[in-house]
Parts: structure tokens; C-alpha cells; sequence
């Protein structure tokens, strides 16, 4: 009988230990796995199941106070945790590629992508220096990149996300690895740049038989890409199989949990909202950035071009598109975050868009933000208490009043009113969004904006926060604002969607009408780009 390849990466019986304080004894109990040539698997689970540990004990770079205390890990057949810093310095980016969640932080700021690139080959000593040029162009070639030459000269704040993803796995393929590991690497990404990454990660892995560990929270990136799925709970595999049994059979409940939280792509029953007052209008708004850019001399960028919309009392208006699309834009337009080139904003009978800064302060609190990462916009410094209480006491209301009323707002939240003496780093990611949920709510806004306000949370974790904003909603009639590149989340949450491109609203309808007979071409890509769109999810 003929036995099959031998695996490329093959994990036995591994355990991570976390520092004495942690939440629990162990980031990973006796995890077994295994990835052949030319195979991707995925790795699912919530925030803390272990996923990015594994990927880290696979190249050295376990945080301290986390250590690997039994198993093994073998690169081919090589014990990869009998290497000392050298060795891992030779398996890292020669044998080992890795891609992860944000470009914006793991490339270099200050250094041009041709030197990013062609630093791989310096460090081990490889081609000479024109070979290097050649090389580095060959690669952004290979990744799809437009205008090689002109990318090579960019600095990374000069490309796109997608682009800067795309400088990654180039640099992450530079030498040809046996082993690729994707953390979370379109997690960030809009749908139709997202379904570029993906294919050409499984294009290059098909090519080269790269073996390919992909961690994921996102089912329908699961079911575009991955040849076998392995779910880890609390750092415990609990479910291993083919992708079309995993997703179509799964045997665990956690897994059935998790597949149960995936936003559906069919939007639930509209609401009677005709009766209700028009809370925010919009009407030709424009913004536009002017500067100079790498591919040109100078630029100008319509970011918001005559854009107009309501939201009524009670409603969720979607906005969605690529990146750049100027969604983003809109939302701080809206917020007069930025001052807006032309147009009107009205809140009710006040006209938001044309009051000076000094006038707007005492009417900022008629609407609020929910950003995307609540870490990055709570203050490390400060008490949750005071976080939620601060604005209604910047706006005059008493200190211990504002106090109480944080601890009422952290039960609406779903948090216990004991967390007002506690630190942002004390909670989970979807802890920390309620608690930024929380202190938009104290000022008693009459419009929310959410930008991206769930994307960069896991599935289970995604459904409570959108269960929580529709209940809240309900109870305080809030008009929402809701931008997201995520067209699931938009089916799920929002009453009506406004398909963004190029600054442009091209098509606004009801959710449901938009997405079962979208008219633009463009709503149409959007929608025929999300993952899994046609697989088992």
C-alpha cells in the first residue's frame, strides 16, 4: 500500500503555557495537525482559542511569559523547536513565509517596498544587487500589482490596503517557503479586494505546492479557500475535517455555534418606518482631497461627490463600497470630524453642517461614533467609568450623576456596573466595543455612526454586538449610520443600504430589494465578490 506525501508541517501533541495570572493554565493543550504540499488549512475559532499562538509557535515568536512546555513542531521532518535564535532566524522568510492581519504595522514605514523586499534576500545572503532589483520586480509582477516599477519606489502609506497586503505575501513568497501562515490576512479588506487576495494566495500555493496555514474567524473565507478546517476552543482542537464536512456536517456543538453565528445573506423583515420623522439629511455633500502621490505629480481625490440620503427615527442606513469609496469620508463628514467642501447636514430642525466650531460644541452630543477598534479611541489611562461619564460632564452634567448613569449604561451594554473601577486592557475585544457603545449612548445622541463597528471581531462576538445595537435601537429609537465593507453584516443590520463607488452613491434601495435584484453593475460585483457567496455558507 502506497503511503501519501509527507507533511510539510506536522504539530504532535503540542502544549502552550500562558504566564502564571492568565485566565486560564494553557493558550494550547495537545494540539495535533498536520498540512501536505499544495494544501491549505484553515484554523477557526473565537478570540482567544489559540489560533495566532499556534501560528507563532510555528516560527519562534511566542510572546514572553508564553512558552511551549511539551510537544512537537517539525518543518519538514526538522524539529523546529530544537533551533536556537540563528536557526530560526535561517527557517524564517526562507522556509517559513508569513502574512499578517495589518500591512500598515508589519512593514516598514520609512523604507521604499523595493528595500522591504529585497531585505529578505540580503539577510540570507542571497543574489547580488541587481539580481535583488530583478527579483523584487518579478514579485510584485507575480502578486498582480499594477505599475511594478512605480510600486517598488512607493512607501507603504502610498498604497492601498489591498496593495500593501499584496507587498506582503510577495515578500512572504520572496524564497520560494515550503510552510505560508496567513493570520487574518483580509480581515480589513473590503469584499472585492478581499476575493483578490484570496485567490491569489490559493493561485501561488496551487503553483508552487505551497503549504498554506490560514487562521481565520470568517466562514466564507473558509469556504473559498480551505481544503480541511481544524476548530480550536479555549486552545483545544475540538473538530478536524474536509472543508465540506466541517461546514456542512459539523459534529461539535461549538462549531455548530459558530457556523450559527455567521451573518446570513438574506435580510430579515423590514420595519414600518414611513410614519417616522426624518432624524439626519444629507443633501450634496462633497469633500475632496487634493496632494501629491507617487504614480503622479499632484492628485485630486473626490472622496465625496453630491452625496445625499436620510435616515429616519428608528432606521439603519448602510453605507457600503471598497476601500476608498469614501464612506469613511461621509461618516466624518456627518460628525463634522472633517469639514465637509459644500452640501448641508441637518439633525431634526438643526442645521448641523453650517455652524461654526464654537457653536457646534453644545450640539455635538446629537450624534455620536462607534469606531472600529475600541482599544485605539479608549484611553489606557482612564477608568471605564470615567471613559462613559466624561463627555456628559464635558457638557456640564454632574460628575456623580454622570457616574451613575455610566453604570446604568454599562447593564443596558450587557456589562456588569462593577466594571466602572476597571481598565480598557481588562476586557475582551467585544467587551470593549459594548463599553464604546456605552459611552456613545451617554450623551443621548439622537444618530450613531458605526464605522466598520464589527469588523474586526469574530463571529459569535459580531452577533451579540449586532443583536445588542438592533435591541438598543428598538428601545431609543436611534437613526444609525452604519459603514461597513462587510455585505453580510449590512444584510443582517441595516434597513436600507447605499452602494458607494468612487465617492458616488450608484444605488440605494432596501436591503432586501437591493440584494435580491441589485441594478448597478457595480452593487452586482460587490455582491457576487463575498466569500462563500456560492459555496456551503
Amino acid at each position: 500500500m502506497l503511503s501519501g506525501p509527507s507533511p510539510v508541517l506536522s504539530i504532535q501533541n503540542l502544549s502552550v503555557g500562558l504566564p502564571a495570572l492568565a485566565d486560564r493554565q494553557h493558550a494550547i493543550r495537545d494540539l495535533s495537525l498536520s498540512i501536505n504540499p499544495g494544501e491549505t488549512l484553515c484554523v477557526v475559532g473565537e478570540s482567544g482559542s489559540g489560533k495566532s499562538m499556534t501560528a507563532m509557535a510555528t516560527i519562534g515568536l511566542l510572546p514572553a511569559g508564553v512558552q511551549v512546555l511539551s510537544g512537537s513542531i517539525r518543518l519538514a521532518g526538522r524539529d523546529l523547536l530544537a533551533l536556537d535564535e540563528a536557526g530560526w532566524c535561517d527557517v524564517r522568510g526562507r522556509e517559513v513565509g508569513t502574512v499578517f492581519q495589518e500591512p500598515m504595522t508589519s512593514l516598514n514605514p520609512v523604507m521604499r517596498v523595493a528595500d522591504q523586499i529585497a531585505e529578505t534576500f540580503r539577510t540570507h545572503g542571497l543574489l547580488t544587487a541587481a539580481e535583488r532589483d530583478r527579483r523584487v520586480l518579478d514579485l510584485l509582477a507575480e502578486v498582480n500589482l499594477p505599475n511594478p516599477e512605480l510600486i517598488a519606489k512607493a512607501y507603504p502609506h502610498e498604497l492601498s490596503g489591498g496593495q500593501r497586503q499584496r507587498v506582503m505575501i510577495a515578500m512572504a513568497l520572496a524564497l520560494e517557503p515550503k510552510l505560508l501562515i496567513a493570520d487574518e490576512p483580509t480581515t480589513a479588506l473590503d469584499v472585492t479586494t478581499q476575493a483578490q487576495v484570496l485567490k491569489l494566495i490559493d493561485n501561488l500555493r496551487r503553483k508552487k505546492g505551497t503549504a498554506v496555514l490560514f487562521i481565520t474567524h470568517d466562514f466564507g473565507v473558509v469556504a473559498e479557500i480551505a481544503d480541511r478546517v481544524a476548530v480550536l476552543q479555549q486552545g483545544e482542537l475540538v473538530e478536524q475535517g474536509t472543508a465540506e464536512e466541517v461546514l456542512t456536517r459539523p459534529r461539535h456543538p461549538y462549531t455548530k455555534r459558530l457556523l450559527a453565528a455567521v451573518p446570513s445573506l438574506t435580510p430579515p423583515a423590514p420595519k414600518p418606518l414611513a410614519g417616522q420623522p426624518i432624524v439626519l439629511k444629507v443633501d450634496a455633500l462633497t469633500k475632496t482631497y487634493g496632494g501629491r502621490g507617487f504614480l503622479r505629480k499632484s492628485r485630486e481625490v473626490q472622496a465625496a461627490d453630491a452625496v445625499s440620503f436620510d435616515i429616519r427615527r428608528g432606521e439603519t442606513l448602510g453605507l457600503v463600497g471598497e476601500s476608498g469609496s469614501g464612506k469613511s469620508t461621509v461618516g466624518r463628514c456627518v460628525l463634522r470630524l472633517i469639514e465637509p467642501d459644500g452640501g448641508a447636514i441637518a439633525i431634526g430642525d438643526l442645521s448641523f453642517g453650517t455652524l461654526s466650531q464654537r457653536a457646534l460644541r453644545p450640539h455635538r452630543r446629537r450624534i455620536q461614533m462607534v469606531f472600529q477598534d475600541p482599544f485605539a479611541s479608549l484611553n489606557p489611562r482612564r477608568t471605564v467609568g470615567r471613559i462613559i461619564a466624561e463627555g456628559p460632564i464635558t457638557q456640564g452634567e454632574d460628575p456623580a450623576r454622570a457616574l451613575d448613569e455610566a453604570r446604568i449604561l454599562l447593564d443596558k451594554v450587557g456589562l456588569s456596573a462593577t466594571a466602572v473601577e476597571r481598565y480598557p486592557h481588562e476586557f475582551s475585544g467585544g467587551q470593549r466595543q459594548r463599553i464604546g457603545i456605552a459611552r456613545a449612548l451617554a450623551m443621548k445622541p439622537d444618530v450613531l455612526v458605526a464605522d466598520e463597528a464589527v469588523s474586526a471581531l469574530d463571529v459569535s462576538v459580531q452577533a451579540e454586538i449586532l443583536k445588542l445595537i438592533r435591541g438598543l435601537q428598538d428601545e431609543l429609537g436611534l437613526a444609525i449610520l452604519f459603514i461597513t465593507h462587510d455585505l453580510r453584516v449590512a444584510a443582517q443590520i441595516c434597513d436600507r443600504v447605499a452602494v458607494m463607488q468612487k465617492g458616488r452613491i450608484v444605488e440605494m434601495a432596501e436591503t432586501a430589494q437591493l440584494f435580491a435584484h441589485p441594478r448597478d453593475a457595480y452593487t452586482r460585483q460587490l455582491l457576487a465578490a463575498v466569500p462563500g457567496m456560492n459555496t456551503m455558507i
